[in-house]
């Protein structure tokens, strides 16, 4: 039997950075997921291994069962119903088994990844030999929350496999988790991104679990949902930004004009809000969609102005906006600026000719562009009869 599962990233339509000084913040997810297959053969006790192929990178890792039971027995696994943080000692432990991997100096960030793997693996399903394929839609260290999906994946896929979800093995084609499952699922990805990134926030896992929206303000999140159809052309500008010095930056700005700045964050507030409520509201007919269209454009061009404010644009983005405002369309960063991805919204009537001029503009200036629906479905499971 083969395991499936799918995550989808994620996009901040609004309220990134003025979140951390208390204003409201929209979370959705964006129907680019990240794929892990999972096969479990039976065990021989005769070269079983742990396989993982990142696919997209052409790059494979593999270990001795016997290996990873002798480096991990002390950690006392599996308890996939109790979702656990991977300790210090945990963590050097696996940290080992991951450097005798030799990781290309060029891909070394993957490690971080690879380790939230083990943890997850051996705490869910405990040794047993696998062979894991990944591959993923998102481009990665962009602020679309690939790592997030990753784990998120992982973690259903290994959820199912080990029989802690209610999944009906025989459904065909893709499968949504129960409201119980996904909480469990989604405390196991936030495991997963505390190896990754340390101290997260856990919205970007949670939108990749829940799918459709969230609206968080000050450490509480608020599940929402849209009542229309919403597509964007998320550009990747490719341009490295670093999420530290960014947050940083607003701060110190905040603390030389702290009257200033929060004005800018209250509005901040303001537009997230009313976006939320935009998106809400019901929208009867296409007239009453358009209108809707309209007003989350405008809503968008006011927060890439406060961001601007913010000291977080970037020349790539800005580059963005003026190709966007040419075909009179409303854009603005999504994540910590500085780079990074910036949302263009796809209004309902604009025609594919549109669209196909404005990312051959965008594609000649070396961006990448992706169109994604937004607000779709979360985390999902599909079982298939090995090959």
């Amino acid at each position: 039997m083969e395991v499936k599962a799918r995550a989808p990233g994620k996009i901040i339509l609004s309220g990134e950075h003025a979140v951390v000084h208390g204003s409201t913040a929209v979370a959705a997810s964006i129907d680019l997921c990240t794929y892990v297959s999972l096969q479990v053969p039976p065990c021989t006790g005769h070269d079983d291994r742990l396989t993982i192929q990142l696919k997209d990178m052409a790059l494979e890792f593999s270990w001795p069962i016997g290996r990873i039971r002798e480096a991990l027995s002390s950690l006392g696994g599996p308890f996939p119903a109790t979702p656990t943080s991977c300790s210090t000692e945990s963590f050097k432990l696996i940290l080992a088994l991951v450097e005798e991997q030799k990781i290309p100096e060029a891909k070394i960030a993957l490690a971080s990844g690879v380790s939230a793997f083990l943890w997850l693996y051996t705490s869910i399903l405990g040794f047993k030999p696998a062979t894991v394929v990944v591959t993923s839609d998102l481009p990665l260290g962009s602020g679309l929350g690939s790592s997030a999906a990753l784990c998120v994946a992982f973690s259903a896929a290994l959820l199912a496999c080990a029989d802690s979800v209610n999944t009906d093995m025989k459904q065909e084609g893709w499968s949504v988790f129960g409201e119980s499952e996904l909480e469990l699922l989604n405390k196991w990805a936030f495991e997963g991104e505390k190896i990754i990134h340390g101290k997260p926030s856990g919205i970007d896992n949670t939108v990749s679990t829940y799918g459709n929206m969230i609206k968080f303000r000050s450490g509480n999140l608020t599940r929402i949902k849209s009542s229309m159809p919403l597509k964007m052309l998320i550009t990747n500008t490719k341009v490295g930004r670093n999420t530290k010095a960014l947050v940083a930056g607003v701060s110190e700005r905040t603390l030389r004009h702290p009257d200033a700045m929060t004005s800018v964050f209250n509005a901040v507030d303001s537009i997230s809000k009313e976006l939320a409520d935009v998106i809400q509201t019901p929208a009867p007919d296409d007239l009453s969609i358009i209108t809707k269209e309209e007003k989350l454009q405008e809503l968008m061009e006011m927060n890439q102005g406060l961001l601007q404010c913010m000291g977080v644009s970037h020349s790539s983005i800005e580059t963005v906006l003026r190709t966007t405002l040419k075909y009179n369309l409303a854009s603005k960063l999504t994540g910590a600026g500085g780079g990074g991805c910036v949302l263009t919204l796809l209004p309902t009537l604009l025609s594919e000719t549109i669209v196909d001029k404005v990312i051959a503009e965008l594609e000649s200036c070396g961006f990448q562009c992706l169109i994604a629906g937004i607000g779709g479905n979360g985390a999902e499971i599909c079982f298939s009869a090995s090959s």
